[in-house]
């Protein structure tokens, strides 16, 4: 995903649905998330690295996208995993599901990490235990990959402020033909870890129509879904889950929630899907 900025684990979600329509298999704590954890952990100790990842973006400023939210995850068994989030609110963010419960992980705690381009060290990190995914999250199928995070107060400042929902007209828009931004601490290209030289990173996608992106993905695209053109190698990738697919609107506008991606790679061509956050605008609002 290319369109990611702090933190987001989307490329490779939880499940990613398989080739020729086949069952999602596998789940996003153990087969992505507490490796990259490690990875970007490990990188930071060693040298000085933002924590970055996104597959054929570009280096970004802090402060670029002050609403990306990196999140360290600690699952119930005491694992280290990595997602990613946007601030809605000075109390309330947005992520993906997944990152909280992947189907058989389970997560006890987010650390939120605000204003920092490391993950580990660094910005402003709120810890917090209070979660709320929505009711109706199938994880086997990557249905309502949605959820809240409550946290305490967060002050705006220059590296730290909220993104607006989409509303008035934009609530009717599918945004196909759009150029959207992602941004993350996911990997940046197929099969390489987390290098020391990189920071933050940021991609420009854009965005499809649900017809072409349900044919790759035959029987796992919703109404519910958004999705982004893979075809230039550029997308959200391994560590990215949960976080940002915006636009610009008079300001930025989240319009996607890093959800999933194709289970091979994220350089092989294929779309990435996102929560559509408009199909969830009632569900938001009403927790926020």
């Amino acid at each position: 995903m290319k369109l990611l900025v702090l933190v987001s684990v989307l490329g490779l979600a939880l499940g990613l649905p398989a080739p020729e329509g086949e069952p999602f298999t596998g789940y996003y704590h153990s087969t992505v998330g507490i490796q990259e954890a490690a990875r970007i952990k490990a990188t930071e100790e060693a040298a000085d690295f933002d924590g970055s990842r996104i597959v054929g973006g570009s280096a970004a400023a802090l402060g670029a996208y002050p609403h990306l939210g990196g999140l360290v995850i600690t699952l119930t068994t005491g694992s280290t995993s990595v997602c990613g989030s946007s601030l809605l609110t000075n109390t309330r963010a947005v992520t993906a599901a997944h990152c909280w419960f992947d189907g058989q992980n389970q997560a006890r705690q987010f650390v939120v990490v605000l204003g920092s381009v490391r993950l580990f060290t660094g910005g402003t990190r709120i810890t917090t235990t209070s979660v709320v995914m929505h009711e109706n999250w199938v994880p086997s199928r990557i249905l309502n990959d949605v959820a809240i995070i409550n946290l305490s107060w967060v002050t705006y400042s220059s590296t730290i402020s909220n993104i607006a929902l989409p509303s008035g007209t934009l609530l009717n828009n599918n945004f196909a033909g759009w150029t959207a931004q992602a941004a993350g601490f996911g990997v940046q290209r197929d099969g390489t870890g987390i290098s020391t030289a990189q920071t933050l990173h940021h991609v420009s996608l854009t965005v499809i129509t649900n017809a072409v992106c349900a044919s790759w993905y035959p029987g796992s695209i919703q109404a519910s879904n958004i999705c982004i053109d893979g075809s230039q190698r550029r997308s959200t990738c391994g560590g990215d889950s949960g976080g940002p697919l915006q636009v610009n609107s008079g300001g930025p506008v989240l319009i996607g929630i890093t959800s999933f991606g194709y289970r091979w790679g994220c350089e092989q061509g294929w779309p990435a899907a996102f929560a559509r956050t408009t199909a969830f605008n009632t569900w938001i609002r009403a927790r926020i």
